[in-house]
């Protein structure tokens, strides 16, 4: 069954309703059907009532729904001839960061993300999507080598933020981030990036310097975890709610501050209730988003992704 979040537990009640109405119906043969349905309808009408008023905490934790679609999944379902590129040509491969080149529609792109992994094994490999240096580097590269070719370069970010380890730090970490988000502005290749979960701090603007970033309806992207936000300010997680709140960090508090360009709406209840739906949705829009771009040459495009980062904040952010 789903894994249902703290705030749908009256949710997953009439889901457990449904549940055992349908074993008592294989084991006894017994008729439910009406009844079943009564409580698909409640949970239903529940579920749309639950999502259509979801506070900034709330959609931070379905961001952070272990079985919403994961940067793999989009890859596997959207990119054919799919060759992964590794390391960084100085120090390791990062498996946090996973990059390659493919075909998206026919067209030859790069492709770029933040992998946090689905169980235990893989989440330890990627390290729960947080990269060290090296992973920013192999995203330089791998940006560079599109520019140098004329590819296309799309993104997918889901990551709580770079690795805050010692060892990160030693190597690099902010120069890693601020050579990432330097290839990304730079690029002379259209850029399509794409906040699938969460898009924490720096280690998310790192593959997002984009000339059109998406977000998913119950993704989010700030500066800062709401729960390190809490810590800062009240010296408290148990405040992230209201921090979440101050934080402006939904997809539409940003769309509304023109900080993203695009909103792609989720299945009710969240992508991961129908992550097949939710893939193709995200690659009909990035198909239209990045249309456009095609047929601009790389100064007009580094031009316009350069007034675009520059006119955030104006007009009273």
């Amino acid at each position: 069954m789903l894994h249902f979040l703290d705030f749908e537990k009256p949710i997953a009640e009439l889901a457990s309703q449904i549940e055992e109405l349908r074993r008592t119906t294989d084991a006894g043969g017994i008729d439910v059907r009406e009844e079943a349905q009564r409580l698909e309808d409640k949970a239903d009408a529940l579920l749309r009532a639950t999502y259509a008023k979801l506070s900034a905490w709330q959609k931070a934790q379905v961001a952070r729904h272990p079985e919403r679609p994961k940067c793999l999944d989009y890859i596997r379902a959207l990119i054919t001839d799919w060759t992964p590129l590794a390391g960084d040509r100085a120090f390791a491969d990062d498996a946090a960061v996973v990059g390659g080149l493919g075909r998206f529609r026919g067209r030859a792109v790069a492709v770029l993300g933040t992998e946090k992994g689905e169980d235990t094994d893989s989440r330890v490999k990627h390290n729960f999507g947080m990269a060290r240096p090296e992973g920013y580097r192999k995203a330089r590269r791998i940006m560079e080598l599109a520019g140098r070719f004329g590819l296309p370069i799309l993104s997918f970010v889901d990551t709580a933020g770079a690795y805050p380890g010692i060892e990160a730090e030693a190597r690099g970490q902010a120069e890693a981030i601020a050579r990432a988000i330097e290839a990304g502005l730079e690029a002379p290749v259209p850029f399509i990036a794409t906040i699938i979960g969460e898009g924490g701090s720096g280690g998310a603007i790192a593959l997002a310097a984009a000339d059109r970033v998406l977000m998913l309806e119950h993704s989010i992207y700030s500066v800062i975890s709401p729960e390190g936000c809490a810590s800062i300010l009240w010296r408290d997680q148990a405040q992230a709610a209201i921090a979440a709140e101050a934080l402006k960090l939904t997809a539409e508090d940003l769309r509304r501050l023109g900080l993203i360009d695009d909103l792609v709406p989720e299945p009710m209840g969240g992508a991961q209730r129908d992550p097949a739906t939710t893939i193709t949705t995200v690659g009909e829009r990035i198909w239209t988003n990045l249309d456009p771009l095609l047929v601009l040459d790389g100064a007009t495009l580094k031009a316009q992704r350069r007034r675009k980062f520059l006119d955030m904040g104006r007009g009273g952010i």
